[in-house]
């Protein structure tokens, strides 16, 4: 980092490290009797392996971790749950029944919105992972640790969850930042911008995504230099938009770095305002950059703190959302996704609360995070504004790629009460299959996330 943003940054960092040596004792680490509760009663990942009392939650076997047979990789997903029926659904006319298995967010969306409801089917437990992220994650139980700051990350390997017995929000967090979806994917989406009159132009994007922490040679945070992720993104249309590119560098101990190529200029320049609170260019004022994807980023500007655990209707194993065969203009509707496709199930998940710390700043003063147990992926936010208003709803959907095999996840949405409307963010329906083995397979060069690539891509 160059200039005002790397004093501000510094200055930041030696803040925070005062502000943790003058702080109460740290957190219990996790004992060796806890530790040895994994693959147990645990799951190998930490979930609680049992189902609960009234059986609507099953027991873990262990996921959806082989493919079809005669499918492959890049072919078109089949729906091992396409037989499963509605339960019930929660509108307007019922949602009070279950306030306790929905997040005020979810409630505001039904309550709000005419004709929104929540399809709840039956819940399975399709989250697994290979074998050597589950004998890494064992290690990360006992090893892992946060640095001195309280919320950046100073010790664990990748290809594992980091802190599957967590005792922090910022751990809690960390296993979602982190979560093992392979060591890379090339992706082309688009992002849609709702209108109410239902018409929209779809922002379509290729994007390189690169985790050198989830190799199974990772050995530690200094074998990848404290970088979280990678990310280029290129937009291919509309033509008024094409060839707008990024590159940003997601650091696990600072503020990311961003490089932004606009056609018109024809050069590339530093972006110290891409992270944190500040709107993602061109997306209309709907989603700050740390909400992208879900959640992202330093972590630096929130006390974290990890409510417990809870059972929640999340969207899960939403095959008909990511169909091909499905068109744009029959899922993002005017005010909301197509209800027909997305399929809510009973899960447990971990809450965590995100408040703005003292002297800090943010545009979402306080967040509500629920984490699903079996993949820790962020399923639903809530996010508040200064004056404690509830005002952006994100929701996200996982499902099973056994290529991985790892529980993935593109599409999410992100409703703004304020202005009523939303925005669909990563939707993949009219766009090829996402190669979610490239990291593994050398498919992505490294060489890509750099300025001066950004550069010659530009000038290409």
């Amino acid at each position: 980092m160059k200039g005002t943003h790397a004093s501000i940054a510094r200055a930041s960092r030696i803040a925070l490290a005062l502000a943790v040596m003058l702080a109460p004792a740290a957190q219990a680490a996790v004992t060796e009797q806890e530790a040895a509760q994994l693959g147990k009663s645990l799951t190998p990942v930490g979930a609680e392996r049992a189902g609960n009392k009234d059986g609507t939650i099953p027991e873990w076997k262990g996921g959806v971790t082989s493919a079809p047979a005669g499918w492959k990789a890049g072919q078109k997903r089949i729906d091992p749950f396409a037989a499963d029926k509605v339960l019930y659904s929660i509108d307007a006319s019922n949602v009070d029944k279950y306030k306790d298995r929905l997040s005020e967010g979810q409630m505001a969306l039904v309550r709000q919105l005419k004709g929104y409801r929540m399809d709840v089917y039956p819940t399975h437990r399709s989250c697994g992972f290979p074998d050597f992220v589950l004998e890494r994650t064992r290690t990360n139980a006992r090893e892992a640790r946060l640095a001195a700051n309280g919320w950046g990350l100073e010790k664990g390997i990748g290809a594992a969850v980091l802190f599957p017995i967590p005792k922090t929000g910022a751990e809690a967090v960390w296993n979602h930042k982190l979560r093992y979806m392979g060591e890379g994917r090339i992706e082309q989406y688009a992002t849609i911008f709702s209108n109410k009159g239902g018409d929209f132009t779809p922002l379509v994007q290729q994007q390189w995504t690169w985790v050198p922490f989830h190799s199974p040679k990772n050995k530690g945070v200094e074998d990848v230099g404290g970088v979280e992720m990678k990310l280029l993104n290129a937009v291919l249309s509309p033509a008024a938009r094409a060839g707008e590119l990024i590159l940003a560098h997601w650091s696990m101990n600072e503020s990311s770095d961003a490089w932004l190529y606009f056609p018109g200029q024809r050069r590339t320049r530093r972006a110290p305002t891409f992270a944190y609170d500040n709107p993602v260019p061109g997306y209309e004022n709907l989603e700050t950059v740390d909400q992208y994807p879900m959640y992202a980023g330093a972590m630096d500007r929130y006390d974290w703190k990890l409510v417990g655990k809870q059972e929640l209707l999340i969207p899960y194993n939403s095959f008909k959302l990511i169909d091909k065969s499905r068109k744009y203009k029959d899922i993002y509707l005017g005010d909301y996704l197509n209800r027909d496709l997305i399929r809510y199930e009973l899960h447990r998940v971990w809450k965590v609360e995100a408040t703005v710390k003292q002297g800090m700043r943010h545009q979402i003063a306080k967040r509500v995070f629920y984490l699903d147990e079996d993949s820790w992926a962020l399923m639903v936010a809530d996010n508040y504004d200064a004056q404690g208003k509830l005002w952006r709803v994100q929701e996200s959907s996982v499902y099973p790629a056994p290529e991985l095999p790892a529980c993935v996840g593109q599409e999410f949405v992100s409703y703004d009460l304020s202005v009523g409307r939303y925005i669909g963010e990563n939707a993949t329906q009219e766009q090829p299959e996402t190669d979610w083995l490239a990291g593994r397979e050398g498919r992505i060069d490294p060489r890509k996330f750099n300025p001066d690539e950004l550069r010659r891509m530009g000038e290409r």
